[in-house]
């Protein structure tokens, strides 16, 4: 069956204008008095650039902007080609021919998705598509990715990291902690933290409590818990002597922060993991070197007793022109 022999015929308005309808422009307006009773005939709809093949009877089905503009009530524009040109996204107008075959269609997954066909089955005016479209997104409420607290105190801190049964990552971040100028690409290295931290929040979520603190005395760290416990801290920041003037200086040493978060995993269910695990993220107090303010008190009877110890990382901890530490 040709194009041509699918398409009803169409008519002008008046007698007097016949003569001049035989040199119809390349779009032209029409209207489909021709349609009623053609029964399955096929029409070339082309919305919004969007090619479909429909027939005249699933077109008038339903009392729609369609049955009016294929039953002769409202006019259509053609092109030279005979195709029926709706001024339109067809992006979701195959749901609306499906609705109106069928009496019902399967709707996209996402609530956006639904918004849109929604917005196409009110501008056709196909009421069954509406209905069922609300009530998909009144049953189907998004919950957020992942909820991520922002704590406002300590104590609402210390209550969080406790009450959590999983492992917490804590990041502070607050740039207006910083008494002097930062360097030329501390700005880029601190939004690159927060970055990280919102990408790890969406990979381990439900797994790992993440918590932004901006109340913290740092300007950039990272803080590992596990079962209530410090485990590891990973400091950002540091001061350095550019020329005879100093400056703070932010990283971004993102392999260290997703190897602390890796090992938090170990501390994800209860009761605690293997012991041989757990030992590995442990050093002995007798066999350290140097110890940081965290582990000053002395060990246990013997000092043979393994202590909890919270593993400090300074990306640099000092950086100077001339060699020179900081305080000196």
């Amino acid at each position: 069956m040709s194009g041509d022999s699918c398409l009803p015929q169409r008519h002008t308005h008046s007698a007097s204008s016949s003569s001049a309808s035989s040199a119809c422009p390349k779009t032209k307006t029409c209207s489909y008095r021709g349609a009623v009773g053609l029964g399955n005939k096929y029409v070339r709809v082309n919305v919004g650039g969007s090619l479909f093949y429909a027939t005249l009877q699933v077109l008038t089905r339903q009392n729609s902007m369609l049955k009016a503009m294929f039953s002769g009530q409202k006019e259509v524009f053609t092109d030279k080609d005979g195709w029926i040109l709706i001024d339109r996204s067809g992006k979701h107008f195959g749901s609306v021919l499906c609705f109106l075959r069928d009496g019902t269609v399967a709707l996209p997954k996402g609530r956006q998705a639904v918004q849109e066909v929604f917005a196409e089955a009110k501008y056709y005016d196909v009421q069954g598509l509406m209905e069922l479209c609300q009530n998909t997104l009144q049953d189907n409420k998004e919950l957020p990715m992942c909820v991520i607290p922002v704590v406002t105190s300590r104590k609402e801190e210390e209550k969080l990291i406790q009450s959590s049964t999983k492992p917490v990552v804590k990041l502070v971040y607050n740039r207006s902690n910083n008494k002097y100028s930062y360097t030329s690409n501390s700005d880029d290295n601190l939004l690159k933290n927060i970055e990280l931290f919102d990408r790890l929040s969406l990979s381990f979520n439900g797994r790992v409590l993440f918590i932004k603190d901006v109340i913290g005395d740092e300007i950039c760290c990272w803080s590992f818990y596990g079962q209530g416990r410090k485990l590891a801290e990973v400091c950002c920041t540091s001061i350095v002597y550019a020329t005879e003037k100093k400056q703070t200086k932010v990283e971004f040493p993102e392999a260290r922060i997703y190897e602390e978060t890796l090992n938090t995993l170990l501390y994800e269910t209860m009761p605690p993991p293997d012991t041989v695990l757990l030992e590995a993220t442990r050093r002995s107090f007798t066999s350290c070197g140097s110890h940081s303010e965290e582990e000053e008190g002395g060990a246990g009877p013997g000092g043979a007793e393994l202590r909890e110890r919270v593993r400090r990382i300074h990306v640099k901890r000092y950086s100077t022109y001339d060699d020179r530490q900081l305080g000196h």
